[in-house]
């Protein structure tokens, strides 16, 4: 298993940095997203990650069964996760607590989340509990990864196991 997991804040540059490293993968892609366009504005974002991805990609969009998503993707394939942060907030929505195992899978896989324990304590309960469960997610993702990178203003930083 080839596992690169790509943390950073909102807008640092992971889902483009993602697509670059698919495309340069060799292999066939699978874009798992995760995101639904509920109103305008989100909407507006997914359209513009589509325009970012080449035309021959296949795209699932799956909110919330995640770990089916990513175990049906053809072995060769490179599979892309964008994102899990909106995976856990699919999952939080209803009332679900999201599976922390990692889908194991023989082809590279590519995944995006954000970061959100770097700032203020959320003020509000759910903030919290969002913030608790997408950092233990991380966690996890990053622990099974073989590189894991914290992407800043478009500049990615290499993750180390101290």
């Amino acid at each position: 298993m080839s596992l690169v997991v790509l943390i950073g804040g909102a807008r640092s540059g992971k889902s483009s940095l993602a697509v670059r490293l698919a495309a340069g993968s060799g292999a066939p892609v699978v874009f798992i997203a995760t995101g639904e366009g509920r109103d305008a504005e989100m909407a507006e974002r997914i359209a513009r990650h589509r325009a970012e991805r080449p035309t021959g990609w296949d795209t699932v969009e799956e909110p919330v069964d995640l770990h089916a998503a990513v175990e049906s993707a053809p072995p060769a394939a490179c599979v892309v996760v964008d994102c899990l942060s909106l995976w856990v907030a699919n999952l939080l929505e209803q009332g679900s607590d999201p599976d922390l195992r990692v889908p194991l899978r023989n082809g590279p896989t590519i995944a995006v989340s954000n970061e959100v324990g770097l700032g203020v304590v959320p003020a509000t309960p759910l903030g919290r509990a969002y913030r608790d469960v997408l950092g233990r997610v991380n966690a996890a993702w990053a622990a099974a990864a073989d590189e894991a990178y914290f992407v800043v203003a478009g500049k990615a930083l290499r993750l180390h196991d101290v």
